[in-house]
């Protein structure tokens, strides 16, 4: 098949977000032919980081995915100027496209914004191909969830005007979160046209990484590595610092690794809290995770309190990077499944509760090394089970090609595996 695939913040390897490339290398491996639509403008380093000045696309080759890059306009933080990036992208992508001669089979329109699957959508009728949804962020019903835009506005009843149109249009939806179809058939959308394809790993990215000795090195690692938005809520992270300090606990230390349109804030704030065990570091290519993935002892990962998750589930590209390391997460997110419970590969807490999250850095410290090693075994497990990226793009290709999934779509809600444990489980069962 030739397939077009339409994401604003698609990413090569290279890159943080690249779930779109991951399943586009295999596909490409299974003999089908890819192109990606993404824009240069990245949205981690809000840097213009693939168009050279005077140029308004280009493209290049990465292990046989075509990526075609858009110039986009520039921005800092979400407010005007993001939206004139989000509608220069969609209306380039369209024009780049549309002057390609060739005929794609299947074109996928991938959110976060619906402007990009609408650009997708608008092409398969004048190109003809058979149109896909994907959906990573539920728009608006996520932005109204955080804050950022009224229910009642004029905004989110066009939005949720545009995902209905989406839906119906679509030949399949593909979405992240095991119960999202039972958002869609409130909407009237039939829930057999809905397929459930979470977030992978691929794991050859980490067979250079450090076997986990369990941290029995001092200071005690635990690290926060992604995206730093109002969404991951890292406050709690500094709060959680800070009480540690305070109780004179110096065997942790945290370490924040990525960007974000929060990081200032965040740098700044610890300042003021003087705190002496946290420390800020840049952006990481996911070529060299495993590298820094290999000084952490302990993962948090933390998303605010949301609604939807509490509907709907979660599926995170980044727990799944934080599981296939081998090493014990803390999981801060009140969320309807719980993948770390489900394999039995760390601690759950609360969400936005410095006092638990301090709390339970401690109670991973007493555990004994060899308890830590199980947890993460029992990660890698589960990753290998339901989340290894070459199951997924075997999924999806099912779906380009017309056929049913088996066992993978409408939510199954007993997904998540039964690991045996060995007596030294039973310390490790937080």
């Amino acid at each position: 098949m030739n397939i077009w695939i339409f994401n604003h913040y698609a990413d090569t390897p290279d890159r943080p977000s690249t779930r779109t490339f991951d399943l586009s290398k295999q596909l490409v491996q299974r003999g089908h032919s890819v192109t990606i639509f993404a824009a240069g403008f990245s949205h981690y380093s809000l840097k213009e980081e693939r168009i050279r000045p005077g140029k308004t696309w280009h493209e290049e080759d990465w292990n046989g995915v075509r990526f075609i890059w858009l110039k986009t306009f520039p921005y800092r933080e979400n407010g005007w100027r993001r939206m004139l990036n989000i509608v220069t992208f969609a209306w380039r992508a369209f024009w780049r496209a549309r002057k390609l001669r060739e005929t794609p089979d299947a074109i996928i329109g991938t959110t976060v914004h619906p402007l990009a699957a609408l650009c997708a959508y608008t092409l398969s009728v004048v190109k003809k191909s058979r149109f896909f949804f994907e959906v990573t962020d539920l728009w608006p019903e996520t932005l109204i969830d955080m804050g950022a835009l009224s229910s009642g506005s004029p905004t989110a009843a066009a939005m949720r005007v545009l995902e209905k149109f989406l839906y119906r249009r679509a030949e399949k939806t593909i979405m992240l979160w095991p119960f999202a179809y039972e958002y869609t058939v409130s909407l009237g959308i039939p829930r057999d046209k809905i397929v459930w394809i979470p977030h992978g790993v691929d794991l050859s990215r980490l067979e250079k990484l450090e076997p986990y000795d369990g941290g029995i090195s001092s200071p005690f690692t635990v690290m926060f590595l992604g995206g730093q938005s109002k969404y991951h809520g890292a406050d709690v992270i500094l709060d959680a610092a800070k009480l540690l300090q305070e109780e004179n606990e110096g065997r942790v230390r945290f370490v924040i690794v990525g960007d974000g349109a929060e990081k200032s804030r965040l740098v700044q704030r610890a300042r003021e809290m003087n705190l002496q065990a946290v420390e800020f570091r840049p952006l990481v290519p996911k070529s060299d995770i495993a590298k820094v993935m290999g000084e952490a002892d302990a993962f948090i990962f933390h998303i605010r309190e949301l609604a939807l998750l509490r509907k709907y589930g979660i599926s995170a590209n980044k727990l799944y990077d934080y599981m296939s390391s081998g090493r014990p997460v803390i999981y801060a997110v009140n969320s309807r499944n719980n993948p770390i419970e489900e394999a039995r590969a760390g601690v759950s807490i609360p969400s936005e509760n410095p006092r638990a999250l301090a709390d339970s850095v401690l109670r991973v410290l007493s555990l004994t090394p060899a308890a830590r090693i199980q947890m993460g075994q029992n990660g890698l497990k589960y990753l290998l089970k339901h989340h290894d990226i070459r199951i997924l793009a075997e999924q999806l290709e099912q779906v380009l090609l017309g056929s049913s999934l088996k066992g993978a779509s409408h939510g199954d809600t007993q997904r998540g595996p039964r690991i045996e444990t060995s007596a030294i489980h039973d310390e490790a069962r937080i």
